[in-house]
This record gives structure tokens, C-alpha cells and sequence, in this order.
């Protein structure tokens, strides 16, 4: 394991060189660390949740015109190449595939107590300080406003209404930063959400203030 491990943070590492830094190497390995982290407490297979942490935005679709396919298939490839057994590799696609924020308008699907930890681990660093700076740092990428007052937040119910948004930042708190404390899985993953989300609501009450020139 520990040497499959150490090829997939290498592969990771060279495909992620020249990524958009709120979703390069940096987040894989934050992702990652956490991941394992809660599996501390919750004993999943080690080896499907270090795989899945660290490939699951090998190929994000919202830098590869959307395309949810290229992923998994990197993802594949690569694991094959390293000789990981097909059932693992079946596992970790399927994470792959159904773990992000935008999949879960699609209803109930794949799941299991790895990708519980992973999804974890992923949402956990969408929010708080490094949440908050990942959302600024998306946002001058797609070169979006911060904050306009008349552009009021949208209830996405839809994955396409969710992907096709071109708000300001800040709007991105409420269509999906403040929603995912109570989507966590695991009770820790709970309990570091609890956290991230309280700090989230002191930073946009001091955001609003100095907005209005206070």
C-alpha cells in the first residue's frame, strides 16, 4: 500500500503542476491528510480512501467543459498502471463519481463508509479560512464580482442550475458553503464543521459591516 500510495502522490503531484490553487496539489494533500484523519475513528479501507482522496479532482470537471468522465478514466488508467486490484479501482471511480457538492441534487446514489470519509474531508476544506479563501480564489479565476447587493442568493435545485451559476463569491456562501455543515457524514467530520461554519458566519457579518463602511 505504502508504495501504491507514494506513486499516486507523485502522478497527483505532476498532473496538478499548473492547477487553479484553490484545486491543486495543496487541497489534494489537505483533503487527503483529513481523510485519513477520520478514518482514525471511522475504519474504513485504508487503501480505497487514500486512493480516492488523492485522485479525486485529478481531472475536475469545471476546468474539462464539464466533463464528469475524464476523472474516473484518468483515474483508472493510472491505478491500473500501479497494479490496483479491479474491485479497489471500482471502488474508488465510483467515489470519484458520485462524491461532489453538485451530485447530491441528483438524489440518493453510490455510497459507502469510505466515500462518506473522503466527502468529508473534501467539503470540510470548502469551508472555514482556507473554505473562504478557495471561494475568493474560484471567483477571481471565473473573474465574478465579490458581492452585489442586488443579486440576491439562489435555493439551486437543480445540478444544472447549481453548475451554470455565474454569481458573485458571495453568494456562494449561501448556495453551498453554509449548507454543508449538515451534510457531513461522520461525527467528526461533524464536529471540525461545527467550527469552520461558526467562523464562515463572523466573517461575512464583519464582510457586510466593512461593506457599508463600517
Amino acid at each position: 500500500m505504502e508504495d501504491i500510495v507514494k506513486k499516486t502522490i507523485e502522478f497527483v503531484k505532476q498532473k496538478l503542476e499548473n492547477a487553479e490553487a484553490g484545486h491543486d496539489w495543496f487541497h489534494i494533500e489537505r483533503v487527503y491528510k483529513t481523510a485519513v484523519n477520520i478514518n482514525k475513528i471511522e475504519k474504513g479501507d485504508d487503501l480505497v480512501i487514500a486512493l480516492a482522496a488523492l485522485l479525486h479532482d485529478i481531472a475536475d470537471p469545471k476546468f474539462n467543459n464539464g466533463d464528469e468522465e475524464i476523472g474516473p478514466a484518468i483515474s483508472e488508467q493510472f491505478l491500473l498502471s500501479v497494479f490496483v486490484d479491479k474491485e479497489t479501482i471500482a471502488h474508488v471511480k465510483s467515489i470519484i463519481q458520485n462524491m461532489s457538492f453538485k451530485n447530491s441534487f441528483d438524489g440518493a446514489g453510490f455510497t459507502s463508509k469510505e466515500m462518506q470519509i473522503v466527502q468529508d474531508a473534501d467539503r470540510l476544506d470548502a469551508i472555514g479560512a482556507i473554505g473562504i479563501a478557495r471561494a475568493f480564489t474560484y471567483g477571481g479565476f471565473k473573474n465574478r464580482v465579490l458581492y452585489d447587493p442586488a443579486i440576491r442568493p439562489e435555493q439551486h435545485i437543480t445540478k444544472e442550475s447549481y453548475k451554470n451559476t455565474s454569481a458573485p463569491t458571495i453568494n456562494h456562501f449561501y448556495e453551498k458553503l453554509l449548507l454543508l455543515k449538515d451534510m457531513m457524514n461522520t461525527e467528526a467530520g461533524k464536529s471540525i464543521a461545527l467550527e469552520r461554519h461558526h467562523f464562515m458566519i463572523q466573517y461575512l457579518d464583519h464582510f457586510y459591516k466593512e461593506w457599508e463602511g463600517n
